[in-house]
C-alpha cells in the first residue's frame, strides 16, 4: 500500500515539475536536458524520432549504447546548444535536420555512417561537422544552406538523389566521391574561392553550378537532363569524357573569367544549346564532336573564332552573334543554313549588344517556323472563329422561330 502510495506521489511530483522520463520506446523521444540525453544514449536503439527541445542546451550527448535512430533527428530552433555528439550513433533511418541553431559550434560523430538525408540550414558558428573514416556513406538527399561550415569532405556518398549546397559563405572547398546523382547537383553563392572536385561522378541527371572558382568531373560521361553554369569565376572548363546530355540544356552564361570550354567527345545535346556573355571567351572550337541538337543554338559574346565543324543536325534555331569580327566564321557556317538547320539562321558580327541578351535558347525546337507561315496560319484562324460566330448566331435566331 505504501509502495503504491509512493509511486503515485512521484507521479504526481513529476507532473508537476514538468519531468517527464523518456522511453526507447516512445514514438518520438525528446531531449530537455542532459539528463534525458543520458536515458537516450542507454537506448541500443530507438525506432522513432529523437528530437533536441529548443530549451535543450548548452552540451548534448547522446553517446553510449545508441547505435540506431530508426526516425529523424532533429534539433531545430535552438539558440542554446553549443554542441551535440555521439560516439556509438551508426544510423539515422530519417532526416538528420540541424536548422535555427545558431550557437551550435562542435558536431562530432565519429561512427555514424548511413543517414535517410541531411538537412542542414542556419548554423551560424558551425565551421565543421567532425565524422569519421570514410563519414557518411549513405543518404538520400543533402541539403546545407546558410552556415559557416568550411568542409564537408566526411560527407562520401556513393549515390544520391539531390544535394543542394547554398549560401555556405565561407566554404571554400568542397571534395566527394559521389558517383552519381539522380535529380539535381546545386551549387550557388558560396565561398568566393570554393573549389569543387568530384572526381568519381560518372553520370547525373541535372546541375546548375554558379559561383564557383574550380569545377572538377573528370569521369563524367552522361548528363540525363540539363547542366548549366552561371556566374562562375573558372578560367577553364574541362568534361574530356562526356559524351551526351540526353533530355536537357548545355549553358555557360556570364562567366567572366571563362577563357576555355573543351568537352570534345560531346555528340549530342537534347535540349538548348546557351553560351552568352562569357565575355574572356575568345574562341568556340571544343566543341569537336558535336553532331545533333535537340532545341536551338543561341551563341553570343566577344567571339573572334566559332567552330562546331560536325554540327549535322539542329531541330530549332541557330543564332551566333559576336562584339568582334566573324566574317570568316559566319561564311563557314552558311552550308548550315536549310539543311542542317530547321529554324532561322542568324549569324552576324561587330554587334555591340551581342553580350547583352542572356537567356536560354529555347529545349524544344520552338521558333523554327519563318514568319510566313504563322502568318498563313492567321486567315485559317480569323475563318474559323467566323464559323464559330455564324453559327452562334444562328442558334440564336433559330430560337425565335
Amino acid at each position: 500500500m505504501f509502495s503504491k502510495q509512493l509511486l503515485s506521489a512521484v507521479a504526481a511530483f513529476s507532473m508537476v515539475s514538468g519531468v517527464v522520463s523518456v522511453s526507447c520506446d516512445d514514438p518520438t523521444a525528446t531531449i530537455r536536458s542532459a539528463a534525458d540525453a543520458t536515458q537516450v544514449a542507454n537506448c541500443e536503439s530507438i525506432a522513432g524520432d529523437v528530437v533536441i527541445d529548443r530549451d535543450a542546451g548548452p552540451d548534448i550527448n547522446i553517446g553510449g549504447r545508441l547505435q540506431e535512430i530508426g526516425g529523424d533527428l532533429r534539433a531545430e530552433n535552438n539558440g542554446l546548444l553549443n554542441s551535440l555528439s555521439s560516439s556509438s550513433l551508426r544510423t539515422v533511418g530519417g532526416i538528420f535536420a540541424l536548422r535555427n541553431v545558431t550557437k551550435l559550434s562542435t558536431l562530432t560523430f565519429p561512427r555514424l555512417g548511413e543517414v535517410g538525408s541531411i538537412d542542414w540550414a542556419t548554423l551560424n558558428a558551425l565551421p565543421e561537422p567532425t565524422f569519421g573514416n570514410p563519414g557518411i556513406t549513405k543518404a538520400k538527399s543533402v541539403t546545407i544552406a546558410d552556415t559557416f561550415i568550411e568542409n564537408i569532405d566526411g560527407i562520401n556518398v556513393d549515390s544520391l538523389t539531390d544535394m543542394n549546397i547554398n549560401n555556405n559563405r565561407r566554404l571554400t572547398k568542397f571534395s566527394t566521391s559521389i558517383k552519381s546523382l539522380s535529380n539535381t547537383l546545386y551549387v550557388q553563392a558560396n565561398g568566393l574561392n570554393l573549389t569543387m572536385e568530384m572526381p568519381n561522378l560518372e553520370w547525373i541527371a541535372n546541375m546548375t553550378i554558379a559561383n564557383v572558382t574550380s569545377f572538377s568531373v573528370p569521369s563524367l560521361h552522361t548528363v540525363n537532363g540539363s547542366m548549366r553554369f552561371d556566374s562562375n569565376y573558372f578560367t577553364t572548363f574541362t568534361a574530356a569524357n562526356l559524351t551526351e546530355i540526353q533530355d536537357g540544356d548545355l549553358s555557360f552564361v556570364s562567366n567572366p573569367e571563362l577563357t576555355n570550354i573543351s568537352i570534345p567527345n560531346l555528340e549530342r545535346i537534347g535540349g538548348g544549346f546557351t553560351i552568352a556573355n562569357n565575355t574572356g571567351l575568345e574562341k568556340l572550337d571544343g566543341f569537336g564532336s558535336l553532331n545533333e541538337i535537340g532545341g536551338a543554338v543561341k551563341v553570343r559574346g566577344s567571339f573572334t573564332d566559332v567552330q562546331l565543324p560536325s554540327l549535322k543536325d539542329v531541330k530549332g534555331a541557330f543564332e551566333v552573334v559576336s562584339t568582334e569580327d566573324i566574317g570568316s566564321a559566319c561564311q563557314d557556317m552558311q552550308s548550315l543554313d536549310g539543311g542542317v538547320v530547321q529554324g532561322d539562321f542568324n549569324c552576324k558580327g561587330n554587334d555591340a549588344n551581342a553580350n547583352n541578351d542572356t537567356s536560354d535558347a529555347s529545349s524544344d525546337g520552338s521558333g523554327s517556323g519563318t514568319g510566313d507561315n504563322q502568318s498563313a496560319a492567321s486567315p485559317l484562324g480569323a475563318s474559323m472563329s467566323t464559323i464559330v460566330t455564324l453559327a452562334a448566331l444562328g442558334t440564336f435566331f433559330a430560337a425565335f422561330l
